[in-house]
């Protein structure tokens, strides 16, 4: 039997085997998770609960992952490069007192406390979220249309883009200058129509809690149709600008592996494995990835004309 090329595993993944063997074994009812075969599961605390969570549309009605699977598989790298480490380590991560400032080109430049922007009409949004690495799962997160927070400042016509910003607290980030491969702070950037598209999400929560510290407390962005990397956790600035935002991972191998839309897009591999399917968190099978993540019926007229081999 010839194996198709889509078949093969990863070598990143295979490196990553005995966790998936892991994961695998939840789905059949016991939660392995996966880390260091010598240590326990890191405990995470649960959040003080939101009040008035809305449902919100448009949602996904598949299986959600488990509170303790997405806190405990993550990538962020400001607490280490195991996927546990964030569980194990962020709990360091000091959330009050918090400001996000909003600046660049807007009629109303300001900065939100965190409180403030807890105040904003929170809805869940039950997401898939892919990771370029080729795994994913369901998430329900709670939060606001990131639109909502931008009007507030006026966007003025050059506006072009948006950009992120995350935290640095060296002193309770354990992986700040520890992992070389990439520069902090972390720094993403979307085009303003997709920052302004109502996917496009600022989770302040998950489980109808406050958003845990391993997934990027106290608030995030989500961008369902894009790889994982693209949503920056743990957001202090928000800049709206004319020219196309630098990157932390577009710059990463002379920006040759990690583009800076970073849609989903299975007809698109990475350099180094395929991304023409992915292992749901929880499941040990592959399944099929779907262009933009599924949502393609609402983000496809984005890119409208575009070369997404190019523009990747």
């Amino acid at each position: 039997m010839r194996i198709r090329p889509s078949e093969i595993t990863p070598k990143a993944l295979y490196l990553r085997r005995r966790e998936f063997l892991a994961l695998g074994a939840a789905g059949a009812g016991t939660l392995l998770l996966p880390g260091r075969a010598d240590a326990a599961p890191a405990e995470v605390p649960r959040g003080r609960k939101l009040e008035g969570i809305k449902p919100g549309q448009p949602s996904t009605d598949e299986k959600k992952n488990s509170f303790d699977e997405i806190t405990h598989y993550n990538n962020f790298y400001e607490f280490g490069t195991d996927k546990d480490d964030p569980a194990r380590n962020a709990g360091r991560l000091q959330t009050r007192p918090w400001t996000v400032k909003v600046e660049g080109e807007c009629d109303k430049p300001k900065t939100f406390d965190i409180d403030e922007l807890l105040k904003f009409p929170i809805e869940e949004r039950v997401y898939r979220l892919r990771c370029v690495e080729a795994w994913s799962m369901v998430i329900p997160w709670d939060g606001f249309p990131l639109a909502e927070l931008l009007k507030t400042v006026g966007p003025t016509s050059r506006a072009k883009y948006v950009a992120f910003e995350s935290a640095v607290q060296p002193k309770n980030m354990t992986g700040v200058g520890a992992f070389g491969a990439i520069p902090f702070p972390y720094l993403e950037g979307l085009r303003i129509d997709e920052a302004m598209h109502p996917l496009t999400l600022l989770a302040v929560g998950l489980y109808g809690e406050e958003l845990p510290k391993p997934d990027g407390a106290p608030i995030r962005l989500v961008v369902p149709w894009k790889y994982g990397f693209k949503s920056a956790k743990s957001i202090v600035k928000i800049r709206l600008q004319e020219t196309q935002p630098t990157t932390t991972w577009s710059q990463y191998a002379g920006g040759t592996e990690y583009g800076f839309y970073a849609n989903v897009n299975p007809e698109v591999d990475h350099p180094r494995w395929s991304q023409a399917k992915e292992r749901r968190i929880g499941e040990f099978f592959r399944r099929r990835t779907l262009k933009f993540n599924g949502y393609g019926d609402q983000v496809a007229k984005l890119y409208e004309g575009m070369d997404l081999r190019k523009f990747f």
